[in-house]
Parts: structure tokens; sequence; C-alpha cells
């Protein structure tokens, strides 16, 4: 009887559903063409959080693109945030300055995402039975006057759905 190795699994055997952070970085580190990533993904990291940092509001829906030769690109979703991150520029130019960035140029560019489509399904919501009878007490309750007509028709329209939904 021989006994295997176990395979190689980049994140923890107790719940191999979790990707963590850890478990990515020890999978990168464990792989040579890999491991020379993780310092730019870092460096990339910290530039992210610092742009965040320095513009908290208008910096949610944009990302750090590339930062070579002192020069930063940040993806922006839409024309209109890239003109108002225009003019925000100077002002996270001097933040990550400050920060340590050595950050001589900032240019945008317009990266238009893909949008998430909202499924049109709706959930019928159902009326509890005590609901029901409230509603009934309600429109018996009311007067007979123009101004309840309305209302008195919209709650008989209401327990006619109800009757015809049994």
């Amino acid at each position: 009887m021989t006994m295997r190795a176990p395979s190689f699994t980049p994140f923890k055997q107790s719940s191999p559903f979790t990707k963590t952070a850890k478990g990515a970085a020890e999978f990168l580190r464990s792989h040579d063409k890999m491991a020379a990533l993780l310092p730019s993904i870092t460096r990339m990291a910290a530039l992210q959080k610092d742009c965040a940092a320095a513009l908290p509001t208008m910096f949610t829906h944009c990302a750090v693109l590339q930062f070579e030769a002192d020069q930063l690109v940040l993806s922006v979703p839409n024309a209109a945030l890239a003109a108002r991150l225009k003019q925000q520029c100077p002002k996270l130019q001097e933040q990550l300055l400050q920060r340590g960035w050595q950050v001589n140029a900032i240019r945008l560019k317009v990266q238009v995402s893909k949008m998430l489509v909202k499924s049109t399904a709706s959930k019928q919501l159902v009326l509890p039975t005590e609901a029901v009878s409230a509603f009934s007490e309600l429109s018996d309750a009311l007067e007979n006057s123009p101004r309840n007509e309305a209302l008195k028709n919209a709650l008989g329209a209401l327990m006619q759905r109800r009757r015809t939904e049994k």
C-alpha cells in the first residue's frame, strides 16, 4: 500500500470555497512567473487605496490602470465623471506626492463598463388575511361621499382580486 502526497491547492483545505487574499498571495508566491507579479500588484493596490483616500466619494467608480514613468492612468466609467475628476487632478496629484508617490502627470481613460442587467421579474407580495380583513372593515366604515369614492373603489378592487386569487 503506497501513500500518495496530497495534491497542491492554494487555498485552505478546511474551506475549499473560500478564496482569501492570503491564499491568493501564497499561490502567487509559490510559482516563479507569478511571484514576479506580486510586487507590482501590491504597489497598484496601495496606489488605488491612496487615490481613494484622496478623493473618497468621486473615486469609488474609478480604478488605477497603470503607473509608469511617473504617469498615472486612471480608468473612469463615463465622460461626465472624467470631467469632474479632471478638475480634481491637481488636488489628487498633490496628495499623492505627500504620500510618497512620484506622480508628474495624471491621465484619464474613459472605459464604459458593462451594465448589469437587473431582473425584471418581481416578487408577488401576498397580503396576510388580517390585512385584507382590515381593508374590508375600512371600506365598510368609510362614508359614501365623492371624496371617498376613489378609495372605496380601490379597496373594492383589492377585495375582488383577493377573492379571485383564492
